[in-house]
């Protein structure tokens, strides 16, 4: 098992990457075949790969100008048409999605930011699993296609580590985690290595505006508060505000957002394109 731990670089200290191309096919592994609507078409390969406004005149064209709300509603139509994948289909698709951009051999673990092989998952101490960073739990979707099997949610962790945060809330403050230094848990809530901060806020907000009760899914919402138990809920929202704004997407997580849209779910994170839409939906929160 490699030990190296990958510095995630912060955006443009490295080449950007190219964007999609003008076509996306749906795998073959994918349980459906649908594909962005043709209202939408994909930006020319000539845009920067999560570019601000690189999809504004296109993917994101009925959000614009929206707040509160209005803005949740568009987003929400806009995400919700996606691939499915089954949790099986999970395994290679995260392979792809968290690749080690200087090992394509392996993968870079969520929390504890170490380079491991692909090969290496499984159950032991040592493996990477999938972690739900919306906890499963939280509204008991379990890993049912829909929010069980999100690849925008869904990221490799450390077996150990993973287990330690459990179905915990995200907030600050704790003892920090034997085997992922920077992370930090108490009995009631988990604070990522500062990293990942943001990473963490901008995937529990996507789910909170994909899922919202349609299609027989519960209705997740961000709250302010923690140990929110079973219910559909997860919080504090106030922090994860807070890590938006103080870890902005790197490039990293804006090719992550690249690959699932381009190779697998078709849909995209708009907070990892548009971080500023996330005061713009919750600023009645302190």
């Amino acid at each position: 098992m490699s030990t190296h731990r990958l510095k995630r670089r912060k955006p443009w200290h490295v080449a950007v990457v190219t964007a999609a191309a003008t076509a996306i096919a749906a795998p073959a592994a994918a349980t459906a075949t649908q594909a962005p609507p043709a209202s939408t078409p994909i930006p020319t390969p000539a845009r920067s790969a999560g570019a601000v406004g690189a999809y504004d005149d296109t993917y994101y064209r009925d959000a614009l100008g929206k707040t509160g709300p209005e803005l949740k509603e568009a987003l929400h139509t806009i995400v919700s048409d996606q691939t499915r994948l089954t949790y099986d289909q999970v395994w290679d698709a995260l392979k792809a999605t968290d690749e080690d951009p200087e090992n394509p051999s392996n993968v870079i673990l969520l929390y504890s930011g170490r380079s491991q092989s692909k090969d290496g998952n499984g159950t032991g101490d040592d493996d990477w699993n999938r972690e739900h960073v919306w906890a499963k739990s939280h509204g008991d979707f379990g890993t049912d296609v829909g929010p069980g099997t999100d690849l925008h949610h869904l990221r490799p962790t450390d077996v150990t580590v993973n287990s330690r945060r459990g179905n915990k809330d995200f907030d600050t403050g704790g003892e920090e985690v034997e085997e992922a230094p920077g992370n930090r848990a108490d009995s009631d809530s988990f604070e990522p290595r500062d990293e990942v901060k943001g990473d963490v806020a901008r995937m529990i907000l996507y789910m909170a505006v994909r899922y919202d009760g349609g299609d027989g899914v519960p209705d997740l919402e961000p709250d302010d508060s923690v140990d929110n138990g079973s219910a559909p809920r997860i919080g504090r929202l106030s922090v994860l505000r807070q890590w938006n704004k103080q870890d902005p997407p790197d490039e990293f997580e804006r090719k992550r957002n690249q690959t699932v849209f381009d190779e697998f779910q078709h849909n995209r994170n708009p907070f990892i394109d548009h971080p500023e839409w996330v005061d713009d939906m919750y600023s009645t929160y302190a």
